[in-house]
């Protein structure tokens, strides 16, 4: 028996982070009967951290799907502000089954309106803007609340992958894909969470990340004013 199609969109927008997208989208493509759609408002090439991506398809050509996904990426803060982006999220979240995001993906999904008094994954350093919108941030790395499911920072996004594909074809075929891809993570630190990192090192990304810190919670302010 063919499997009935499987619509995912992965929605973009300038300044995403390409692995929030690429490490979800290699794993959720092969489910059965997967159609994968990576889409903008443009349509056409997307640079994300020195790649090109060529051939996405426009919001506007995409009638409905089963799956969105809104990766994160520093272009949150101006994606929460685009009305137009905002707009094709609310559109397309309303009749899908899966309403999903990586990383600060979840501020997005916030903004839309989607997420209020949900519980919700984030990476790390932004997660309390959540609360901006009254939803309710948890340091989980996968968190699943109903239809929506949202991944912690980045990495987390294979994890959150793999969530899905068990939620949607089952525990066997979720763990014969981590074989497939050997998905086997033995990272060579133990320095991927703030608890465990080193205090220098935390200290030093914390510092990076306040750059950016005061222009997003104006920005997150905002955008919640309007939902």
């Amino acid at each position: 028996m063919t499997a009935q199609p499987l619509r995912i969109v992965f929605a973009l927008y300038p300044g995403v982070t390409h692995l929030d997208f690429t490490g979800p989208h290699q794993f959720l493509s092969r489910l059965p009967g997967a159609v994968t759609t990576v889409a903008s408002v443009q349509g056409g090439e997307m640079e994300a951290d020195g790649l090109t991506f060529a051939g996405l398809t426009r919001f506007t050509d995409i009638e409905a799907c089963d799956l969105l996904c809104i990766p994160g990426g520093f272009g949150t803060t101006q994606a929460m502000q685009d009305p137009v982006f905002i707009g094709h999220i609310q559109r397309l979240a309303d009749k899908a089954t899966w309403v999903t995001s990586v990383c600060t993906g979840s501020l997005i999904l916030a903004a839309a309106g989607l997420l209020k008094g949900r519980r919700a994954a984030c990476h790390w350093a932004w997660r309390d803007q959540l609360a901006l919108f009254g939803a309710i941030p948890d340091p989980a790395r996968v968190v699943r609340d109903g239809r929506y499911v949202t991944g912690g920072g980045v990495t987390a996004g294979i994890d959150f992958a793999l969530t899905l594909a068990a939620e949607i074809a089952g525990d066997d075929f979720a763990q014969g894909l981590q074989l497939a891809l050997e998905y086997a993570p033995a990272p060579p630190f133990n320095a991927g969470r703030p608890e465990t990192a080193p205090p220098h090192v935390l200290a030093a990304i914390k510092a990076f990340n306040e750059r950016a810190m005061a222009v997003r919670t104006e920005a997150a302010e905002q955008a919640a004013a309007r939902v």
